[in-house]
């Protein structure tokens, strides 16, 4: 039987386990130019026993922000400042990937510079607010993307995946969930245009396939992934795209022959996984759905054959060395929200091992 300490061979890529730490903004690229810190070097390397790391969103491009001291990849200060988080983990026997995180709408332009504003695939504002320098702020609409910005996105993905590599990361994984830009793309609701970007089905997954293949072909198939959450209805994308089921059907349809590293799934409905499994023949690597279980019934998912791979957020936030907690059965430390996003190193590179 297969657990989610048994190594896995992912794309050419040796990981020694199935354990996953899922990627999470944390509002701490105070380097300059929205670089990473001695203290992301240090946060990354203690989580060093994820069988893969992948880091928090990082923006492909300057309109790509859309919260507060997020890193980047699409410049020569950041890459730089990535191979210190890199080389750590690697010397600490770990293996990272860099996810790519477009905001699109969801931002402010408070938060870019130069006059830019944020941008998606329609018109379209979401509801909520931003974290500003200057506090809560509504999201403003979005400027519609002209199709010849679109390929330019496109390519500012590609480049930062080049980016990636040159930093010394193992792969990079798309943010397509979580109503980000990609998703946005995707859904009815937040995409209303009528080109070949938009309208039916076909259109509506082009951006997320055309951009899936630019990565491949920039660093490979096998060091290019692509997270999806069909049914979260996180950034509104529950009233957006109420019938999922066909879009991802058509879309995994897409992306079977292409040969990722892994797909991410962020579950909402296990009867939806068992489609995925079906659709995608690659590693699947799954976040399950928060029920109330605990960490060592969530793991079960490998042994039953549901994933290849399990992710975990706020759990490897809290307990650096996750992988021996979990195979100990525990004890784990509690994750504390407040210091969540951005702040000092508290509740960053504090949370102890068990060992100490």
């Amino acid at each position: 039987m297969t657990t989610a300490f048994d190594p896995i061979d992912l794309s050419g890529l040796k990981l020694a386990n199935r354990l996953v730490m899922a990627p999470m903004t944390r509002n701490r690229a105070f380097g300059p130019g929205n670089s990473p810190t001695g203290s992301t070097v240090r946060y990354y390397t203690q989580r060093a026993t994820a069988g893969l790391i992948v880091t928090e969103g990082t923006q492909p491009s300057v309109v790509g922000q859309g919260y507060m001291n997020t890193p980047g990849l699409h410049s020569e200060q950041q890459v730089a400042a990535w191979r210190k988080v890199t080389d750590s983990v690697h010397a600490a026997g770990g293996t990272i990937f860099a996810q790519l995180m477009h905001s699109g709408r969801i931002g402010h332009p408070d938060l870019l510079p130069d006059g830019l504003v944020p941008v998606g695939p329609s018109a379209i504002a979401a509801e909520g607010q931003a974290f500003t320098p200057e506090g809560l702020k509504d999201f403003v609409t979005p400027r519609p993307l002209t199709s010849g910005e679109i390929r330019q996105t496109i390519a500012d993905f590609a480049a930062a995946a080049r980016n990636a590599i040159e930093a010394g990361f193992d792969g990079i994984e798309l943010h397509g969930a979580n109503g980000y830009l990609i998703h946005q793309f995707l859904a009815p609701g937040t995409n209303h245009r009528t080109d070949e970007w938009g309208g039916g089905v076909e259109n509506r997954i082009r951006f997320a396939v055309e951009t899936v293949r630019a990565v491949a072909a920039e660093i490979g198939a096998s060091r290019t992934a692509i997270r999806l959450s069909p049914e979260v209805p996180f950034n509104g994308m529950a009233t957006a795209h109420p019938d999922p089921e066909p879009t991802y059907r058509a879309l995994l349809a897409e992306l079977e022959p292409v040969g990722l590293a892994y797909l991410h799934l962020i579950e909402h409905d296990r009867a939806f996984t068992a489609t995925v499994r079906e659709l995608f023949s690659g590693p699947l690597a799954l976040n399950v759905k928060s029920t109330g279980h605990t960490p060592p019934e969530e793991i079960k998912v490998v042994e039953e054959g549901v994933a290849d791979l399990v992710s975990f957020g706020g759990l490897f936030i809290a307990n650096p060395d996750l992988p021996a907690r979990l195979k100990a059965g525990g004890p784990f430390t509690t994750p504390d929200p407040a210091v969540y996003y951005g702040g000092d190193d508290t509740g960053y590179i504090d949370y102890p091992t068990l060992q100490a």
